[in-house]
């Protein structure tokens, strides 16, 4: 490692804590702007921060057509489609429970993987899946049509969250070699996103015009206190929450290896909860928690290395 620059352990501790908040922002800012405002918002200004960055550190973007055909598909999966999902699902659900829908992208990896990268599913791995659907489940019980929550909303989490394994397998199965290192492919990821998410944002804001001109407009009536911890939870989310941290991430990814990187899957839907619980007052039921803790224990047995693996790893300094 150069010197100067941050140990991955604490990139590591600090994407937890940075991604396990989004669910909290997304919520705060829904309460100024439209879904759509939000996911353009992010995206644009995640752009810029990584584009900003990449100037500064004098790096440079792939050159590749065929790369940047690779890096389109990334950005759909780790950007356009898991921030639509999130936001649209707090419209509907509380974030608590949206961010338990970031616990299956581990569970979508081990398939991603055995599709992408023809990776094995074990015994074990297999268990696992059952497992996170049961949990997935009792998350949802569609049997309590009273007290369940909204199905469309739980349905766009757990999409969200399975975005995120196919968008990283598909990484690896493609752009392993193309890293060019440095803020090069988050860059390049984020980048392609924009074309894909803006052309939608303006469709929607056209067929609200009427109560919005503008498409940075607030929603009809808010203002004031509410407005500004709207902007400042909408910045926070483009700046800090997808455009560092993508840069972190990346890091992780190269530093310790895709498989510490999925460990986070454990830790941000638990802050989630956490800031759900606590800042937002959100409530869940106690079959939720039941079916969250399956899910957890299934991203666990779908990641854990085999044991024989590990100890090869242990020898190797």
């Amino acid at each position: 490692m150069s010197r100067g620059r941050a140990p991955w352990q604490l990139k590591w501790v600090t994407l937890v804590l940075v991604w396990g908040s989004s669910f909290l922002l997304m919520m705060v800012a829904l309460r100024g702007f439209t879904p759509w405002q939000i996911v353009a918002a992010r995206i644009l200004l995640a752009a810029l921060t990584l584009l900003g960055l990449l100037a500064l550190t004098r790096g440079r973007l792939p050159r590749d057509r065929r790369v940047w055909g690779h890096l389109a598909v990334c950005g759909f999966f780790l950007g356009a489609l898991p921030f639509t999902c999130f936001v649209w699902a707090e419209t509907r659900i509380p974030s608590a429970l949206a961010g338990m829908g970031n616990a299956t992208t581990a569970i979508a990896t081990v398939i991603a993987m055995a599709v992408l990268l023809s990776v094995p599913v074990t015994r074990r791995k297999a268990m696992g899946i059952v497992v996170g659907f049961v949990g997935v489940t009792l998350i949802a019980h569609p049997w309590d049509l009273l007290g369940r929550p909204d199905p469309l909303g739980v349905t766009a989490a757990v999409v969200g969250g399975a975005a995120y394994g196919v968008g990283w397998s598909y990484n690896r199965r493609f752009l392993a070699g193309a890293d060019l290192g440095g803020l090069s492919q988050p860059a390049a990821v984020i980048l392609t996103a924009v074309p894909q998410i803006l052309p939608v944002g303006v469709i929607a804001w056209a067929s609200n015009r009427a109560s919005q001109p503008w498409p940075w407009t607030p929603m009809p009536g808010v203002s004031g206190p509410d407005l500004l911890r709207a902007v400042l939870a909408l910045t926070a989310l483009g700046v800090v929450n997808t455009g560092l941290a993508y840069m972190w991430n990346f890091d992780v990814v190269r530093e310790a290896g895709p498989l510490v990187s999925a460990s986070m899957t454990y830790l941000i839907p638990a802050v989630a909860v956490v800031l759900g619980v606590v800042v937002l007052n959100e409530r869940l039921a106690a079959i939720q928690l039941v079916g969250f803790v399956l899910v957890l224990g299934a991203a666990y047995l779908v990641n854990r290395p085999a044991a024989h693996l590990s100890a090869a790893a242990g020898t190797r300094k």
